[in-house]
């Protein structure tokens, strides 16, 4: 008889980093996966190239662009539970049906959310090269914006931080769990 228990029976911990686009969720997703030696996914991998077509055109997405999206990325994390894998995922995760349906994939999702003003984030989109998200849509992400209520597994950090800072927040807050 066997000591290791069973994939499904292994506890995972999937850390979805959200924000809206330009708050730094890749880059602290990725410092948190080599902190924590977890496999690190982007989101925007994930979307189909219609989504990535009308976000380049300055259109932003509809819930019924972004929920096949959700449900792709939540199967990953499902898929990554499966074979006793935790995660860490930069993904937008904006509203809170949108989290709702990322937590109906893997049995435990924590988010670390990086916080702060729509200029600073302007500042630093309008510094990037090579993403599809135009500062034009930066707007109408702090509109669909809902902060993690209460009762969701989370953190806000405050995106002023440096990305170390922010890095070191969130794994101690993980360590914590």
């Amino acid at each position: 008889m066997s000591n290791s228990a069973p994939a499904d029976r292994i506890r995972t911990r999937h850390v979805v980093v959200m924000g809206v686009s330009g708050s730094g969720k890749s880059t602290v997703a990725q410092g948190i996966g080599e902190a924590m030696n977890l496999p690190f996914a982007e989101a925007d991998r994930f979307h189909p190239q219609g989504n990535i077509d009308k976000m380049s055109q300055g259109i932003p997405l509809t819930d019924d662009d972004r929920y096949p999206w959700l449900r792709d990325l939540a199967a990953w994390m499902a898929t990554q539970a499966q074979q006793g894998q935790s995660t860490v995922m930069a993904c937008s995760a904006l509203r809170r049906q949108y989290r709702d349906i990322l937590r109906h994939g893997p049995p435990e999702v924590h988010f670390v959310h990086l916080a702060g003003d729509l200029e600073v984030i302007a500042q630093r989109m309008a510094a990037r090269q090579d993403h599809f998200m135009p500062v034009s849509l930066l707007q109408s992400q702090f509109d669909t914006l809902e902060p993690l209520e209460a009762d969701e597994a989370g953190v806000a950090l405050d995106l002023r931080h440096t990305p170390e800072e922010l890095i070191d927040e969130a794994v101690a807050w993980l360590r914590e769990r």
